[in-house]
């Protein structure tokens, strides 16, 4: 009798599974469709060898390939071709009604010489700054496309700094016997001396009264580029080229509107530093599909500026679709933050894949950001052999983090409450649904701030194959419902630290959990288990540290 009780838990447990899946399907929302306008080009074609350029070994073609441009831009507009071959060029300018095209075999490759790239002003990591010209920039234009299925390569090898950690030992023997210089320990690689000074500085190339313009040529070098920076403009078009080996981040589309990119592909060597893929600032109306991403940093990655300069900027990314793209290594496949000081909202993900990806879905922000990340809608996402969590929220990037307290047991990290200021960072109304994960270190970790929690976070039909199961902290609102999470390390599959009204409605988890819910501390209340097989478990609640019975509850 004891073995057909279980039984019929068990059934009862699939059948609510299955039926509350019909059931969400049923009440799925339905997303609106993208309404972004494509630039229109003439089809008038300028190809770059009718204005000099030459793909011999040793010859830089800068001044053919912009004047190609210039022209194209002052006829009203067209294509500017670049044929087969390999093309050596220094920074270029993309203006208005320009379709810069690269037909298949097509190499547009840019100089290692630092001092093709003058000093200009621009925003890096969510401030005003001043970098070294990107090779591709564009600034205050209309009606601007990249095409075609030719290769464009930053030579970033060249910029970059390398940690020796990041490298094999002959990879590193290679690198320092090209020349550069080495910090005092040995242990980073510097490209130049003017590079090495600059990494003394934090954001050493942020404008302040104080710094002078020799000062910022004392450390240009530090100042690395990103690959292709889009500011302030409207109607931009991304398709069929591939992006690889930026100095710093690939492609920045900042402050702009009305973009599409599709079908490209994105690639950075693993180890390169700030080696981020594809960065969204500020930006309306964005479409991103069929694309492929592997990066040595993150790769889709949302920002909307940093701190006091965001916030006042005010100028959030919203109304962006990200669907059917694939991201292989990368720090996070589909990133929010740090630097979203002016917030973001209206985002639809769909569709995606991590392969590898060191983190697969990421929110991160801190205190002293401020800004609001709201309407985030995300559905059918698969992932591979993630070696962090496979979905992951936390309001302490790059900050200190609250430590558990030291024992045996686990106990609550020792965390501070501060005031909620403009300064307070939130994150709210998530919509995560349909997510398959087979292996990662850790299912779900949510960690907000005790003054702010991370609230208003739904997931459903999630099938996860983990080490570890569920982790919340300081977070309300919080719904896990129709999932299937089998982790190996059940001790406890579920801890709430400090949660209000988290409800796991329906989980089925492989059949055993040492603990299945681990709950503490003192603003612990509302916390719900339903639907879920508690006779499989070695122990169904645990309660301990500031948390009561009373306000926690297994149905």
């Amino acid at each position: 009798m004891q073995r057909l009780g279980r039984w019929i838990r068990k059934f009862a447990v699939a059948a609510v599974w299955w039926l509350g899946g019909m059931a969400y399907a049923g009440a799925q929302v339905v997303w609106p469709e993208p309404d972004i306008r494509l630039p229109v080009f003439k089809a008038d074609t300028f190809d770059i060898r009718d204005f000099g350029a030459s793909d011999l070994p040793g010859v830089t073609s800068t001044e053919a390939i912009q004047a190609a441009i210039d022209a194209c831009h002052k006829e009203g507009g067209g294509v500017v071709r670049i044929p087969r071959g390999v093309w050596t060029s220094g920074p270029l300018s993309l203006k208005s009604k320009v379709n810069l095209h690269l037909v298949r075999n097509a190499i547009l490759q840019f100089s290692r010489n630092f001092e093709d790239y003058p000093l200009v002003e621009t925003w890096w990591e969510g401030l005003p700054q001043v970098r070294r010209h990107s090779p591709i920039r564009a600034e205050g234009q209309q009606d601007i496309a990249i095409t075609g299925e030719g290769v464009i390569d930053g030579n970033g090898d060249a910029w970059r700094y390398v940690k020796k950690g990041k490298m094999t030992e002959a990879q590193w023997k290679t690198l320092v016997a090209s020349g550069g210089v080495l910090t005092p320990d040995g242990k980073e690689w510097y490209p130049s001396e003017s590079a090495l000074k600059g990494r003394q500085y934090r954001d050493a190339g942020l404008i302040t009264p104080d710094k002078t313009q020799t000062f910022f040529e004392e450390i240009a070098d530090f100042l690395r580029p990103n690959l292709v920076v889009l500011e302030r403009c409207e109607r931009i078009l991304l398709e069929g080229v591939t992006f690889q080996n930026s100095g710093a981040w690939n492609i920045h589309p900042l402050m702009s509107r009305d973009i599409i990119i599709r079908n490209i592909t994105v690639r950075n060597p693993w180890y390169s530093q700030n080696g981020d893929g594809l960065d969204i600032e500020s930006c309306v109306n964005v479409l991103v599909e069929g694309s492929s991403f592997d990066v040595g940093d993150d790769a889709i990655c949302i920002k909307s500026g940093r701190n006091a300069y965001g916030r006042e900027l005010g100028m959030p990314t919203e109304n962006l679709w990200v669907r059917n793209c694939t991201v292989y290594h990368a720090h996070g496949g589909f990133v929010v933050g740090s630097e979203m000081s002016g917030g973001a909202r209206n985002l639809y993900v769909s569709d995606l894949t991590f392969i590898g990806t060191d983190i697969g879905l990421r929110f991160k922000t801190t205190r002293g950001r401020g800004g609001v990340v709201e309407d985030v809608y995300i559905n059918n996402i698969f992932m591979k052999d993630i070696p962090g969590e496979a979905i992951l929220f936390d309001m302490y990037y790059e900050a200190k983090v609250p430590v558990p307290a030291a024992g045996e047991e686990r106990q609550p990290p020792q965390a501070e409450k501060l005031p909620v200021s403009e300064e307070t960072p939130q994150f709210r109304n998530f919509h995560i649904s349909n997510i398959h994960c087979n292996g990662a270190k850790k299912a779900i970790f949510v960690r907000g701030l005790p003054e702010m929690p991370i609230r208003g976070i739904h997931f459903s039909g999630l099938q996860m194959a983990t080490t570890e199961g569920i982790d919340i902290q300081e977070g309300a609102d919080i719904t896990i419902s129709q999932s299937i999470i089998k982790a190996t390390d059940t001790e406890p599959l579920i801890y709430v630290l400090n949660g209000k009204d988290v409800v796991i409605d329906g989980l089925s988890y492989g059949g055993h959990a040492a603990t299945l819910l681990h709950a503490q501390g003192e603003r612990t209340t509302g916390v719900v288990v339903r639907n879920t097989d508690t006779a499989v478990a070695g122990n169904p609640l645990k309660v301990d540290y500031g948390a009561n019975e009373n306000d926690v509850k297994i149905n």
